[in-house]
This record gives structure tokens, sequence and C-alpha cells, in this order.
């Protein structure tokens, strides 16, 4: 029998400052450190960029005992890492990296997208690795928007893209190290979906832009309330958009394993994040100029 999962949190998503750029994090907030298996959430742009303004250009850094995840919505990147990829990344494409052991990545617009201007807006996660993974050997996973498995509803207003995880028998193309579903949605106004989520895992959505109802009763809409969480106490939730909206869909099996976090590492005591910064220093992790 399905029941509607009951909201444990609402959340808005602060600007943030991050080296030259202003961008939202709703994860962590006051109050919330993660939503186990998912730690961080960023959702930078829409920055308009040119050859007079490119502030979001990440150049080569490390990480370790996680997977940086990128959702690009609007814009153009070029991602780059030490293990040899070297990828444009286009609106509507997914970059999944693992850094198990330890990875250098870059990212940035590309110099085409730069020349010719243009929005650039993304979502950021960082997706936890149980203990057994953290020492993984590193991996990187280019879905292309095209590629990505879809759902649609009943009246074709909503279309579901499956990116990692399973919906209505639809399976996501990404590999996972953990049990995780991650949704985007499009969603016309007065469209409406029922999620389909596991009882056991934890979850969350965030709104990118316009205006939805979360179960019929609660608001999510841009600058006000942003990000619902719910609670491991039913098995769907419903959305219906009261404008044209673009929302992200986070569930997973909470790993439920202590976290130290320092920097771009991830690790599970502050002995193996001593060890991650002397192994970056050695040239463990690669290199990339």
């Amino acid at each position: 029998m399905k029941t509607l999962k009951s909201i444990e949190h609402k959340v808005a998503s602060p600007l943030v400052n991050m080296g030259p750029i202003k961008l939202r994090q709703p994860l962590p907030t006051n109050g919330i450190e993660n939503v186990d298996p998912f730690l961080l959430l960023h959702h930078y742009g829409p920055y308009a960029i040119s050859e007079f303004n490119n502030s979001f250009d990440l150049g080569p850094h490390p990480h370790r005992g996680f997977e940086p995840i990128t959702l690009l919505f609007k814009g153009e990147q070029l991602h780059r890492d030490s293990l040899g990829n070297e990828m444009v990344v286009k609106a509507g494409d997914v970059q999944w990296t693992t850094a198990g052991r330890g990875i250098i990545h870059a990212e940035g617009p590309t110099n085409e997208f730069v020349k010719k201007g243009g929005e650039l807006e993304g979502i950021q996660l960082w997706l936890n690795l149980p203990k057994k993974d953290k020492m993984i050997a590193p991996n990187y996973q280019h879905l292309e928007e095209n590629r990505i498995p879809k759902v649609f509803s009943e009246d074709k207003k909503v279309q579901l893209n499956i990116i990692a995880g399973q919906q209505k028998d639809v399976l996501g193309l990404i590999k996972t190290q953990t049990e995780v579903n991650v949704f985007t949605a499009n969603i016309d106004e007065e469209g409406e979906i029922e999620i389909e989520i596991p009882q056991n895992h934890k979850s969350l959505v965030y709104l990118l832009d316009g205006e939805v109802l979360v179960n019929n009763d609660t608001i999510v809409s841009k600058g006000k309330i942003q990000m619902i969480t719910f609670n491991q106490d039913g098995t769907t939730f419903l959305l219906k958009a009261t404008k044209l909206s673009t929302v992200l869909i986070l569930s997973g099996i909470p790993i439920e394993e202590k976290i130290a976090q320092y920097g771009p590492y991830v690790m599970n005591s502050q002995t193996e994040i001593l060890e991650a910064m002397r192994d970056y220093q050695a040239g463990k992790m690669g290199y990339l100029y």
C-alpha cells in the first residue's frame, strides 16, 4: 500500500561566498549536517559568462573518499582529470566522478562558451562512500542528456530524468556504489507526478526554478522554502507545479558511519584525512596541470 512521506525539514537556499563567486547552499545548513548519504548540495548560477566575466573556473584540485557529481542545466563546461579524461559537459549532461582513493580534476566553462557568452547554471553534489569503498580505484562517468532515460506523466506535462537509480521500472545508466536515486524533473504549469521512494531511503526535493506544491500542502518556491527533506516513513510523495519548474530529487540508503571531513577529503577519521593530505602532496593521486 502506498503512503505519503511526511516532511522532516523545510529549508531555504541561502547564498554563500566561495572565493570570487556566490552560490546557493541548502546543504549543509543550520541544523542539517547532511541528508545521508548526501553531504553537500551547491546550486551555482545562473551566471552571465563572457570574456569579461568568468569567475566560475575551478582549477586542478584533489578529492578522496566520496563522489563529486555535477549536473549541468545551462551552459557548457570542460572536465579534465588525472585519469586522462577530458570531456565537454553540455546543458542536460551529468559528470559523475568517483574519487575513491584519490583523483585530481578541474572544471570550468569551455573557451568556446566564454567567447560566445551565455548563462552557466548547475548543481554540484557530494555523495558519500561507505568505509569499505573509500579507497577504491577512482572512476569517471559522463552521461549525455540524450542518453538519460526518461519517464513522463500521463498528461506529458512532467519529464522525469532518471540519472541514477530506478523509477517506474526505468533504470538510470550511472553505476553507483550504494543504492541511490538521482532524478531531475521538468514540470509544466499544472503538471503533477507521484515519485516512488523506498521507505528506508533518506530523501529530498530541491527547486532550481519555478514553484511546486509538495504533497498538496507545502509550497516550494525560489528564494523562500527551496528544499524539502522527508522522514523515512512512507513510499511516495507528490509534486504539482503552479508554474514552469525545474526540480532535483535525491534519495539513498543512509550509510550511518562516522564522517571526518576536511576541505576536499571525506573520510572516517582525522588520521585518514592527514594520510590523504600527505598522499596528495606525494603525488599518489596523480597529476593534472
